[in-house]
């Protein structure tokens, strides 16, 4: 049995609102608890049928040719924050909703930043168009080729516009 648990919290003439509860992980970036549909403020995570490209086959660097293979990055990155979930109970914190009345939030597991998780492993990128906190995050993704950074990916949100 799943619960939900809303708080409303009063913080500097700011409204936030916690949800409380074990999640149902709709895909990379979004997060259902009881009737509360959660998207996960800042990042942005491949759309669940979003391909991507990964390096199957590099031949010397003299020659410089990679191979790629493609793979459904949307659907991975859904099962790594089911992964990292794991049927726990998590906690998130709204700060408003989007214009789909998706509540916008930053969810915990424990003390652990699921956004900044998923953007620091590769499994998300920082949605610079709404906030700039989790760019040092996919800076550090990229540089160690973590998640989506091991191969080749268009940005989710151009996806979405070419599909």
């Amino acid at each position: 049995m799943r619960i939900a648990i809303l708080f409303f919290i009063f913080t500097s003439n700011i409204l936030a609102e916690e949800i409380i509860g074990i999640p149902r992980i709709v895909d990379g970036d979004t997060v259902q608890i009881n009737e509360f549909k959660i998207r996960l403020e800042g990042i942005d995570a491949p759309e669940i049928k979003q391909q991507c490209k990964k390096e199957k086959l590099k031949i010397s660097s003299i020659i410089g040719y990679t191979f790629y293979k493609n793979y459904n990055c949307g659907e991975v990155s859904k099962e790594n924050l089911e992964t990292k979930v794991d049927g726990s109970k998590i906690k998130c914190i709204s700060s408003g909703k989007d214009r789909y009345k998706r509540y916008l939030a930053k969810c915990y597991k424990n003390r652990i930043n699921l956004n900044r998780w998923m953007v620091r492993n590769g499994h998300a990128v920082a949605y610079r168009r709404y906030s700039k906190e989790y760019v040092s995050d996919e800076d550090f993704a990229k540089k160690n080729k973590l998640g989506l950074w091991q191969g080749k990916f268009l940005n989710p949100e151009k996806w979405r516009k070419l599909n």
